[in-house]
């Protein structure tokens, strides 16, 4: 069967994971994480593609972002991609392939998944036992968001805006969300959809979202046609 195209629609929240072939660790130096930093930034703008988190693991990435043009998204991770590998190779003395296929990533419903994202994110170090809280990790987004540093990657979602009037405000109540953490449903759906590639909201914002694109948005059943349904928004009350 053919392999389903990344599901990729301008202007919705999209959570994204690139792995390092075999699980093999793709930053080796303080070096290799602030040169992944720097490309991300270089080729989000490029593209015109938000990030709003991320976190730099040691064999894989999570980035939470939206991007404002067509085709924005893969182009950027393209460009990273392949501008990583380039220099990785080169300082590592290596030669071959760095990354375990493409990228995974899934598009999620914005007003009940995005700062659940964010925070799902910012604790992978602590999840990984890496450090015991997520102030301590310097390859994130938590520091941004809890005034600990400015992070010029950083381009925050309007939901984030509204945690708060004011910095302060904000920074506590984004802090508590993170420390309160995530159910294990929240973490499991989060960690399914992306690798999947299926849409993650409710039906109604799975319907709506179907409206703008081809592509299947979720699985079906073995044998079940699929057909993409027709805009219902006049007849809807």
């Amino acid at each position: 069967m053919a392999r389903l195209p990344r599901l990729t629609v301008t202007g919705y929240p999209h959570h994204v994971i690139l792995r390092g072939n075999n699980r093999q660790d793709i930053f080796r130096s303080t070096a290799d994480y602030q040169r992944m930093l720097d490309l991300l930034f270089e080729h989000s703008r490029a593209h015109k593609v938000d990030i709003h988190a991320y976190v730099l693991m040691g064999n894989h990435l999570h980035l939470l972002l939206t991007p404002q043009e067509d085709q924005g998204l893969p182009k950027m991770m393209q460009a990273v991609g392949r501008s990583y590998v380039q220099v990785f190779n080169k300082v590592h003395a290596r030669t071959g392939t760095l990354w375990e296929g493409r990228y995974r990533s899934t598009l999620i419903q914005t007003d009940r998944y995005l700062l659940a994202c964010m925070a799902y994110i910012d604790l992978n170090p602590v999840r990984a036992h890496m450090v015991a809280q997520p102030e301590d990790y310097a390859w994130s987004s938590y520091g941004h968001y809890a005034g600990q540093r400015i992070d010029r990657l950083i381009t925050p979602h309007a939901l984030y805006w509204g945690l708060g009037n004011t910095p302060f405000a904000r920074e506590a109540a984004y802090a508590e969300l993170v420390h309160t953490g995530l159910s294990a449903d929240q973490q499991g759906a989060l960690t399914d959809a992306t690798l999947s590639g299926w849409a993650l909201g409710d039906a109604r914002f799975v319907a709506d979202l179907q409206t703008q694109t081809e592509r299947r948005l979720v699985k079906t059943k073995p044998g079940r046609p699929f057909s993409k349904p027709k805009n219902t928004e006049k007849s809807e009350k």
